[in-house]
């Protein structure tokens, strides 16, 4: 029988939020001043330019929901809150102490764990001490991420009143036996309820996050599923496929096991089948697994070409720098990255001693930062282009012999400095994306250490 271009194709690879990826950063690490000098040096080159992003990490959940690959600390205590908002706003004071100009906010992201496991008054706590030491950019955009089941209608209201206009909740499918796999119990009232209450007070972008690939999903389950946010009409949808790494320690992915999964073509009929659908509907497809209606800013930044990845996914605001605060959240220079440690008691223990919580990043070489260009230009534009001298490569014929394959399979369009990547041939980015990695080629990985690509 003839094997699938899914069949051929659908291989562990990474998602590139970014470049290098984690499991390749230097095994060295890097040292707190080369961070800080980074940090530094893209600070005074972007801020008053384009301003900066923050990316705080909100880490406790009441219980585990077993699709997710998140760094989280479940627990019902709530008295945890106000500590863990103290040790937040500290981090955040080392980093304003490093710099001369008040930072100017443009993205701020709440992610988690399960942000709005805290109370409204901590979340306007936490926004006021951030604020308190920043400016924010006349073109901001702060949006967080919300549990239908404990979203109150007061957080909603609070987060507004800080600035906050993009929300995303977390659906992932309507069926109760999937619901039951993943340990996600949520019924279509409360997904209803939040996004009605969302739009009430005056959010402008509201996100639905659905998964394909889950445990016992159906055909009959993704369309239910859409039909049901069809209903709710939300402005974006990510349409996401399920990430099956149960090797990665921490993540308790269980309740199911690989048997229950769809896979290969079975799983990519039921994106298509979504991507179909939401087609029907009058959204836009965006980069990989993401949909947006025409007056969102994120299909508008498609159209403009301003569209950007990185550990927040991809965002309708590109900022040069990203500080990401919080237990294992990630900050990116563009010159470097660096990663918290990730547990609560370490993250608490450092930022009490006055120091930046950092236990491991990397330092982009040049050839990195060329790679890092083409290999966002491929998964935000799906074109990328080596005339220009500043975006030439040493290795670019390996590169293209790499591709070649792909060519003949109608993947990928290639001239003598430029590709292009079909509409049919999206699925298959990262695949195309991994042909650029360096760090990938020269070090295949002996275990597991990423999803499948498609």
């Amino acid at each position: 029988m003839k094997t699938s271009l899914i069949q051929k194709y659908n291989i562990p690879g990474p998602r590139y939020t970014s470049y290098p990826t984690v499991p390749y950063w230097n095994k060295a690490g890097i040292n707190k001043k080369d961070w800080i000098e980074s940090f530094q040096t893209s600070f005074k080159q972007s801020n008053t330019l384009e301003g900066i992003s923050i990316y705080i990490h909100l880490p406790f959940c009441e219980s585990l929901c077993t699709f997710c690959a998140c760094h989280k600390h479940i627990t019902k205590r709530h008295e945890v809150e106000e500590d863990y908002i103290k040790t937040v706003l500290k981090e955040w004071k080392l980093y304003v102490a490093l710099v001369d100009e008040t930072p100017i906010i443009k993205e701020l992201h709440l992610g988690g764990g399960t942000p709005t496991f805290f109370s409204k008054e901590n979340l306007e706590y936490l926004m006021d001490g951030i604020f308190a030491l920043s400016d924010k950019h006349p073109e901001a955009e702060f949006s967080f991420e919300g549990h239908p089941n404990n979203t109150t209608k007061a957080q909603l209201q609070t987060l507004f009143n800080c600035g906050f206009t993009r929300v995303s909740f977390g659906v992932q499918d309507y069926n109760e036996k999937v619901q039951k796999a993943i340990h996600r119990i949520q019924p279509l009232k409360a997904v209803k309820q939040v996004t009605k209450w969302s739009r009430e007070i005056g959010y402008t972008s509201v996100s639905h996050d659905l998964i394909f690939g889950l445990p016992f999903q159906t055909k009959e389950n993704v369309i239910h599923t859409i039909n049901k946010t069809k209903e709710l009409q939300p402005d974006r949808i990510s349409f996401y496929s399920y990430a099956h790494v149960p090797w990665i320690k921490g993540v308790g992915q269980r309740g199911f096991n690989e048997n229950d999964l769809p896979k290969n073509d079975e799983k990519r009929e039921l994106y298509e089948i979504g991507k179909n659908l939401f087609t029907e509907l009058g959204y836009e497809e965006i980069g990989m697994d993401h949909f947006a209606l025409k007056t969102d800013s994120l299909y508008k930044a498609t159209i403009n070409k301003t569209l950007h990845r990185n550990f927040m996914g991809y965002t309708a605001n590109k900022t040069q720098l990203m500080i990401g605060l919080g237990m294992s959240a990630i900050s990116d220079s563009w010159y470097a990255f660096a990663q918290n440690v990730k547990t609560v008691k370490e993250y608490q223990k450092i930022i009490n001693e006055g120091e930046l919580p950092i236990f491991r990043g990397h330092l982009l070489s040049k050839e990195d930062q060329v790679i890092r260009k083409h290999i966002l230009n491929m998964i935000c534009h799906f074109t990328t282009s080596w005339k220009d001298n500043s975006m030439k490569i040493k290795t670019i014929e390996k590169h293209i012999s790499l591709l070649k394959e792909m060519e003949k399979d109608g993947l990928v369009c290639l001239t003598e400095n430029s590709l292009s990547i079909p509409e049919k041939a999206r699925p298959y980015v990262r695949n195309i994306c991994m042909a650029f990695d360096i760090h990938l080629l020269k070090n295949k990985p002996k275990t597991k250490l990423f999803s499948m690509t498609i």
